[in-house]
Formats: C-alpha cells, structure tokens, sequence
C-alpha cells in the first residue's frame, strides 16, 4: 500500500507543473485530469474496479487519454480555429473537454457500478471545465461540445478494442512436479 500512496503523491505535483507551464487558466489545467486522477486514486486504494485485470484496467484509462490526446492535438493542428479571445488559432476542439469527458467517462465504465454518484461526480467536472472553457472566452460551445463527443467516443472505442484484446475469462496456472498447465475459462 505505501507505494500505492507513494505514486499518487508523485502525480498531483506532475500535473501543477503542467498547469505552470502552459498558458495559465490553473484551474481547469487541474480539474480537466481530476476524472483521471480520481479513477488512479480508486484504483489504487484498492476500489473494486469493473476491469479486474491491471494491464487491461491500463489500456482502458491511460489508451482513452493516448487516443483522444492524438485526435485532439490533430484536429488542432489542421482546422486552425481561432480562439474567441484571439490568443491563437488552436481553439477547436477543446483538449481541456476531451480529457476531462474521456477521464470521465472511463470513471463511469470502471467504477459506476460502484455508485452512481461516482460517475455523476466525474460528468459534473467535465461539464464545468467545458463550461468554464466558454466562459473564460477561450472557446466556442461547439470546441466544448466537440471535445466531449471526442472523450467520449474515444474512451468507448478503446475499450470495446481492449475487450477483444485481453480475454474475458479466468485464467488458471498449475504446476505439479515438472509440468506446467494452463487453463482459460471464457
């Protein structure tokens, strides 16, 4: 457990130095990854999650964030819409909405079984990171709406990937004398 703790402690400040190092609107560079962090912290607190399988559990979290990161940072980089405030043209779709949609929707699929109010706690912050982003006139609604179809659908398509992937069954391994077996249940 004390590495659990240990790993979780290390992460908040990777994050307050992100927050610090680009254009500052500090509160949203935090709360857009607190779905992640809270899914992470669940975990590793020992929540029982609806993926048993850490390596699969892995792929799941952290591949919704890869895959909406690469179709954000994309879009950003070959629709150049510029930002209502004029900053630059990198506006749509809002990152700040994709990450905390996809964190939050995996935050549902693993721990929704848990409680509902885990999930509605994990919308509840997209939903205001996405409106804080309009109000602060650093996006349009459409960059918002986009950027939580994008987390959404990504995190969807990720683990119906990981599904076929990683086998769904139980897996036993026996050794007797010099013999190995193993034995997978689907």
């Amino acid at each position: 457990m004390p590495i659990k703790v240990l790993l979780l402690i290390l992460l908040l400040p990777c994050l307050t130095a992100t927050a610090q190092q680009r254009h500052s609107d500090t509160a949203d560079d935090l709360l857009e990854h607190l779905p992640l962090v809270t899914n992470v912290a669940l975990k590793l607190c020992g929540v029982k999650s609806s993926t048993a399988d850490s390596w699969e559990y892995g792929a799941n979290v952290l591949g919704s964030y890869a895959v909406a990161a690469g179709i954000t940072w994309g879009l950003k980089h070959s629709i150049h819409e510029w930002r209502p405030d004029h900053s630059d043209n990198k506006s749509f779709p809002s990152g700040h909405s994709t990450f905390a949609f996809a964190g939050a929707h995996a935050l549902q699929k693993e721990y929704g079984q848990v409680s509902p109010w885990i999930a509605v706690g994990g919308y509840a912050v997209a939903t205001g990171v996405a409106v804080d982003r309009v109000v602060k006139d650093r996006h349009h609604w459409y960059d918002v709406c986009t950027g939580a179809v994008i987390g959404i659908a990504t995190t969807e398509l990720v683990y119906h990937v990981t599904g076929k992937l990683f086998p769904h069954g139980h897996t036993t391994v026996a050794c007797t004398g010099n013999q190995l077996s193993l034995h997978i249940t689907f």
